[in-house]
């Protein structure tokens, strides 16, 4: 029998997110089709003090579901899943501090913030042009990407619960590195970015 997958899913559940009810299913389908047994565990944000609280596993998914009661947490998973070459997902709340921990690590925008929670600094996550909270859009993929190859084509639609995403005004700076955009809607505002020198660092904005 093969060994479990050991799966962070880093977030503050609550019974009522959409989006927290359908993780576990997707998971659980996942591991059927791949016949891979997962093993996952929901870890509060106000948890992670530091990377040790993440060491024994084997993938980290930062879920929807912010503003996180422990913003700081979620930025410390982060971190050590990129820095340690974890596979990491982020989806939503999840996308969107990913990017925010990009730019203040590894482009040294120590003040860059997220629109929903601070009220200076360099806002690379502001409110979207319009909102998408449930409703679904079309997502066109760059080719050859990690996420490209997961749903197996390059234009896809999916269903949101979202106000926030990357500011168009930081969107051609934060391609200085090593993030690459993967991903955007049909206004080509940035829906999906990966990391290229990372075995497996994928954002996303929708929930699930």
């Amino acid at each position: 029998m093969k060994t479990p997958l050991r799966l962070a899913l880093v977030g503050d559940y609550h019974p009522d997110i959409v989006a927290h009810q359908a993780i576990p299913l997707a998971i659980d389908d996942a591991a059927a089709v791949l016949e891979q047994p997962v093993k996952y565990d929901w870890l509060a944000t106000p948890s992670i003090a530091s990377g040790e609280a993440l060491a024994e596993y084997d993938a980290i998914w930062v879920v929807p579901g912010s503003p996180y009661r422990h913003p700081e947490g979620a930025f410390t998973a982060i971190r050590y899943a990129r820095e340690n070459s974890i596979p990491f997902l982020g989806t939503c709340g999840g996308f969107q501090h990913a990017v925010i921990e990009y730019a203040r690590n590894v482009l040294g925008w120590q003040d860059a913030g997220h629109a929903e929670t601070d009220s200076e600094g360099r806002m690379v996550i502001a409110p979207l042009s319009c909102s998408l909270v449930e409703t679904s859009a079309v997502v066109e993929l760059r080719a050859n990407t990690l996420i490209a190859r997961a749903y197996g084509r390059e234009s896809i639609e999916e269903g949101y619960h979202c106000r926030y995403g990357v500011s168009s005004a930081f969107a051609a700076e934060l391609e200085q590195g090593d993030l690459r955009v993967t991903g955007w809607d049909e206004e080509g505002e940035i829906r999906a970015v990966e990391l290229v020198t990372h075995p497996f660092f994928c954002r996303h904005l929708v929930p699930a």
